[in-house]
Order: structure tokens, then C-alpha cells, then sequence
């Protein structure tokens, strides 16, 4: 596996196949199977042909739609927790 700042960036007007964006989104092959079957990915498979084939600019588009955004700060607008203890009650038998 390719470490990930010596992958080469992804190229919006190049075609790829499957196996190759799995390479570059260090993802398995089923799981790029599993992305184009639920249509998060768009790929396209030509009459007649057996190789799917996937733009760049789909790739991309799959990364900025399921872009990690940093949380905000919601802990500091809340008000604070009661935090409630429970007495630890020991029976005899």
C-alpha cells in the first residue's frame, strides 16, 4: 500500500477503474462496489463492455459530499450535567 503523501492526487477530467480508486481512497474493492451499487459513487459501464469505468470528478464528488466538518463547540453553549451517583447497596445472604 501506498503511503498517502506519495499517492498522486486525483485527477478531475481522468478515467479510473474500480481497482484504482480503491487504491487511491485506501478502500477495499467491495466497498467501491458498494458505493457505485448504492449510488454514492457514479461510475459508468459502456454497452458491451465488462470494465466499469469512474471520472475523477465522481470521485471527488463523493469525497466533498461526505466531508467531515468539524463539530461546534455545542459542550460549550449546553448547560453543565448533573452527574448522579447511585450508592452501591451490599446485600448478605
Amino acid at each position: 500500500m501506498i503511503h498517502h503523501t506519495e499517492r498522486p492526487p486525483i485527477e478531475p477530467n481522468r478515467v479510473y477503474s474500480r481497482e484504482e480508486v480503491a487504491e487511491l481512497l485506501t478502500i477495499s474493492l467491495s466497498t467501491v462496489k458498494r458505493l457505485i451499487a448504492s449510488g454514492h459513487l457514479r461510475a459508468s459501464q459502456p454497452p458491451g463492455m465488462r470494465r466499469v469505468l469512474i471520472l475523477g470528478t465522481h470521485v471527488l464528488d463523493l469525497l466533498a459530499a461526505n466531508e467531515v466538518r468539524p463539530a461546534v463547540s455545542a459542550a460549550a453553549d449546553a448547560p453543565p450535567r448533573k452527574i448522579r451517583r447511585r450508592r452501591n447497596k451490599t446485600v448478605q445472604l
